[in-house]
């Protein structure tokens, strides 16, 4: 028997839990709650706004008015968006917000100013002045503020009274001033009296303003909602403000609650709704009764509260009725029912219970179990889940990479995105392999599109290196402060899977590589297209080096780092390996890193960084471009693997124009290859401070694109092989560029000190 009312017991606690859940999640659909009246309208702008107030319409009782006092709202349809003003545009004074529960209004209000000299002549003065004909100040909800360190300012409210407040400020030099203190030094504030239907604000000086002009020419006064305004030392220097919001009340005018019901045609409290006489202001105010809400001043506008849908008050059953609930408890149960009484406890009966009770009881503890078994895997599984992003969030150097670019780079990084895990799973259909666009010794590049169609690059590390992530997030904070056409943008990043990932703009044509060493060694880029690309890149390397907030030195410029879109415009990208150069700094001290054959070799000597470096790897790039051959090469004899080594003796040897590509050779104006040859041959010099910047070369690269476009008729190439066929030598005219090529190399191209090369990066 004490098993089986045990298990009673349990199923009677389950109906009453299931019930309450019921209750809880229960939809109801109320009624809306009409504010004004039918037919007018109720927003301006931003403000939406309950009768009595209402907007300036005709033809219909839109607003309470009565002779000349009037709730009217003023909406100015010029301004966008709309502006709402009290009574007129006129009054020029623009309403923020109304509200019906506590009958405030809150408008912008005038500063009054006092500005002087350093003699202590005026130079401004301001005195505003309002007369409010039926909303008073809100004594509690303002106050009567003044600053300035010579400033005695005074508040006139009440019409017809003397009654006068103010307050006097005094400081005699900015380090009396105490920051966020209003209590006299620099600032000082006070409240205002009730029934104040004026807003009369003077302010004037109480001793001359002598010595305080530097640090105060004016002093100023206003009366405003309380906590809008928090001092501050700056504020001397100057009134940071011309208007403030202040707090009115309003109320039905001229009557009190005993003599307004008198006259039930006029009184303006409806049905569900009482009068109360207003604190402040000669008036009257209505509010719904308890257990009601809406709008008191409407027919049918207190409508009543579901207090069992919104404030849940019983632990049994609820049931809703006109301005109150009753509670009660299920059968089986006794109590109140309330969840601030004495709630509902089981009635214990001694009687035996059939089998089909017990069958029940344990049928509905084990759905229980098994629910809340689910329920409990379920909410492990997605806590595992959020732990184990969290982990690689923190080891992949999330927290580290936003603190640096909210430290040290803030307003700059607004465009870059954070990703979750599963959006780029979508945007990749998991990492299919029909979406791989490349792969490299360091990882997978895939297409992703994400959800507005908008079509990315995004690389994904192919091992797990930890010391990777300093690299992650050096390239992430480079590019965060790069907005150049010629450089790849970075679109986001996300940090939640065990690798980092990092997701670009999506470069449709390949690398500069793909398009000059293709698989037959023939080039697919015209003479004119190298040219371009050739200036491209060197305007988006001089911008690093002299346009960014601060210097950025690429380190690994080569031509697979340089990328091709649909219209053939160069995007350099990988900046993992770069530096930021800080404004004290000409060099940087670092572990040399780069690719084989674009190395800077005074930088692979002395592990000093410059921004010449980047000019020698962009030497190397021409030389590939001129040439058609590759940076470096073990096919080539072994004293010209190295490309810039084998280039710079060509030009010594005066065998320049047999190693340039021969597309470049018939397409290309030997002036034009010759001027880019000895460009390049500058760019390569051992010496660093021998080469020119990158700014140099820019503009020597944009102005020979300039002379092409203005002369394209003009074609002076030499095909060799075709004088070599009909000659059997070479023409006079190339011979002549020749030995003008090598007269005029620099002594430090043959001064170039090979290093070793074991083997490529």
């Amino acid at each position: 028997m004490g098993e089986s009312l045990l298990l009673h017991r349990l199923f009677l606690r389950v109906v009453l839990l299931l019930g309450s859940s019921v209750a809880l999640f229960s939809i109801v659909t109320a009624d809306v709650v009409q504010t004004t009246k039918s037919g007018c309208p109720n927003r301006c702008g931003n403000l939406i706004f309950s009768y009595p107030f209402e907007m300036n319409v005709t033809g219909n009782d839109c607003y309470f008015k009565e002779e000349f006092n009037s709730f009217l709202i003023f909406c100015d349809d010029l301004t966008d968006p709309p502006t709402p003003y009290l009574s007129d545009k006129s009054s020029n004074l623009s309403i923020v917000n109304t509200s019906i529960e506590n009958h405030e209004i809150s408008i912008m209000m005038f500063v009054a100013k006092d500005c002087y000299n350093s003699s202590g002549g005026t130079l401004y003065k301001n005195d505003p002045w309002v007369t409010l004909a039926i909303f008073p100040i809100s004594a509690a909800k303002n106050k009567f503020i003044a600053v300035g360190c010579d400033t005695y300012a005074t508040f006139t409210g009440r019409q017809g009274s003397t009654y006068v407040t103010g307050c006097l400020s005094s400081c005699d030099s900015i380090s009396d001033v105490i920051n966020g203190s209003c209590s006299g030094i620099g600032c000082c504030e006070t409240s205002i009296p009730r029934n104040a239907y004026q807003y009369n604000i003077s302010v004037t000086s109480y001793n001359d303003h002598h010595g305080i002009w530097g640090f105060n020419p004016c002093g100023y006064a206003f009366v405003a909602e309380d906590g809008f305004f928090s001092f501050s030392t700056d504020d001397l220097y100057k009134p940071p403000f011309d208007e403030v919001p202040i707090v009115l009340d309003w109320l039905i005018p001229n009557e009190k609650c005993d003599d307004a019901k008198k006259n039930t045609t006029t009184y303006m409290c409806r049905e569900n709704s009482n009068c109360i006489d207003a604190e402040n202001g000669d008036g009257y105010q209505c509010h719904c009764l308890e257990g009601f809400k809406g709008n008191p001043y409407l027919q049918n506008g207190c409508q009543d509260i579901n207090e069992c849908m919104t404030s849940q008050p019983c632990s049994g059953i609820c049931t809703n009725s006109q301005g109150t609930y009753n509670c009660s408890c299920p059968g089986g149960y006794q109590g109140d029912g309330r969840k601030d009484g004495k709630g509902c406890t089981l009635i214990i009966h001694e009687k035996r219970f059939h089998s089909t009770d017990v069958a029940l009881g344990v049928s509905i503890s084990l759905l229980l179990i098994l629910l809340g078994g689910s329920w409990l895997y379920w909410g492990l599984r997605q806590r595992k889940i959020s732990r184990q992003r969290e982990k690689f969030f923190l080891e992949n150097g999330g927290r580290l990479m936003l603190q640096r670019l909210l430290s040290e780079h803030e307003g700059s990084v607004e465009s870059v995105r954070i990703f979750t895990d599963e959006e780029l799973k979508k945007a990749t259909d998991h990492y299919h392999e029909n979406r791989i666009l490349g792969q490299g010794g360091q990882g997978t590049v895939y297409r992703g599109i994400l959800p507005n169609n908008m079509v990315v690059a995004i690389k994904k590390a192919k091992i797990l290196d930890r010391s990777q992530v300093e690299t992650f997030i050096n390239e992430l904070i480079i590019l965060s402060q790069i907005n150049h056409r010629n450089v790849v943008k970075l679109i986001g990043c996300c940090f939640e899977t065990e690798v980092p990932l990092l997701v670009y703009e999506f470069v449709t044509n390949g690398t500069l590589s793909d398009r000059i060493h293709n698989c037959r060694h023939e080039s697919t880029l015209s003479w004119r297209a190298r040219l371009r690309i050739a200036g491209e890149t060197a305007v988006a390397l001089s911008y690093l080096h002299n346009d960014a907030s601060t210097q950025i030195l690429h380190r690994d410029i080569k031509s697979t780092n340089i990328l091709l879109d649909e219209n053939y415009t160069a995007k350099v990208s990988d900046f993992g390996t770069s530096r930021l150069v800080p404004l004290d700094r000409m060099q940087l001290t670092t572990l040399v890193q780069g690719t084989l054959g674009y190395l800077d070799p005074e930088y692979f000597y002395t592990s000093q960084l410059t921004e010449r470096s980047d000019v020698y790897s962009f030497g190397v790039v021409l030389a590939e471009l001129l040439t058609g051959l590759r940076a470096l090469s073990f096919e080539r004899a072994e004293n010209d693997r190295n490309l810039s080594l084998y280039f710079a003796s060509a030009i010594k040897g005066e065998r320049l124009f047999e190693i340039i590509d021969s597309r470049v050779l018939n397409e290309g104006n030997p002036e034009e290859i010759k001027q880019v040859a000895m460009l390049a041959s500058r760019c390569l010099r051992v010496k660093g401070e021998d080469r020119p910047a990158m700014k140099e070369v820019a503009m020597e690269l944009e102005g020979l694109m300039r002379v092409m476009e203005r002369h394209p008729w003009v074609n002076q190439s030499c095909d060799l092989e075709e004088a070599e066929y009909l000659l059997g030598e070479r023409s006079s005219k190339c011979d002549g560029i020749l030995k003008s090529n090598a007269s005029k190399i620099d002594d430090s191209i043959s001064n170039q000190v090979p290093f070793e090369i074991g083997s490529g990066r």
